[in-house]
């Protein structure tokens, strides 16, 4: 089973350019969800935590620089990226939109093809692995092109659920993570697995990990989860 794509949420009350953006990062491979309006937005925020939001700035009642402000403020979505689409193509607007935390801002009318290569900039940074990134810690080097890892010289066996395990992990090096949020990444959100499960597989990353000797990099941290480091 292939690692579940990154979730985009994209909040535009016009319902055509809705669609356009909806059909061009499916093309793309992303999982998309919509929103029409701030409100819709934030209660799909809370219940199912997208990877990136494209987010209008003229949208109905709530403004989308309002709903950028709050999910800024929140510890839970701080981290979340944010492209803000705008007609306000004034440079105070631009300073606004950024103040506020937008991690870009694209002005309308855009090209479809430089927003996808800004959706996979952002992505790059928060989601590494999904881009094709080498990412290494310690002396633990993920190569997800190639979908080989290695520890110093020697080559990893690892199946496909504990290499994604592993990317995930090595992601963000030192976060900890629930089993309810690794079930999330690693198996899908449409998928039901028993959260046990994880601790099986974690089991099987760890053992494979230290085969060629090293201490383990996987952490357990007790009422919460693991980490790596």
């Amino acid at each position: 089973m292939a690692p579940p794509q990154p979730t985009v949420l994209i909040v535009e009350d016009e319902p055509a350019q809705r669609e356009v953006l909806a059909y061009n990062l499916e093309a793309e491979g992303y999982r998309v969800t919509r929103a029409e309006n701030g409100e819709e937005a934030l209660i799909l925020v809370d219940e199912d935590t997208p990877d990136l939001i494209v987010l209008d700035w003229m949208l109905p009642s709530v403004s989308g620089i309002e709903i950028c402000r709050q999910l800024k403020t929140r510890s839970e979505t701080r981290g979340l990226p944010i492209i803000m689409l705008s007609a306000r193509s004034e440079e105070v607007d631009r300073v606004r939109g950024l103040e506020t935390g937008a991690d870009d801002y694209v002005i309308k009318p855009y090209s479809v093809v430089e927003l996808m290569a800004r959706v996979r900039l952002q992505l790059r940074r928060t989601r590494p692995s999904t881009v094709g990134e080498r990412l290494e810690f310690d002396d633990i080097v993920l190569d997800s092109e190639s979908h080989k890892v290695f520890r110093g010289d020697a080559l990893v066996k690892l199946g496909p659920t504990e290499f994604r395990l592993l990317s995930t992990f090595m992601e963000k090096p030192g976060r900890v993570w629930s089993r309810e949020q690794l079930l999330d990444r690693v198996w899908g959100r449409d998928i039901y697995v028993d959260t046990r499960t994880v601790d099986v597989h974690i089991g099987r990353l760890r053992k494979a990990l230290c085969a060629h000797g090293g201490e383990d990099p996987v952490r357990t941290v007790r009422g919460a989860g693991y980490a790596l480091g």
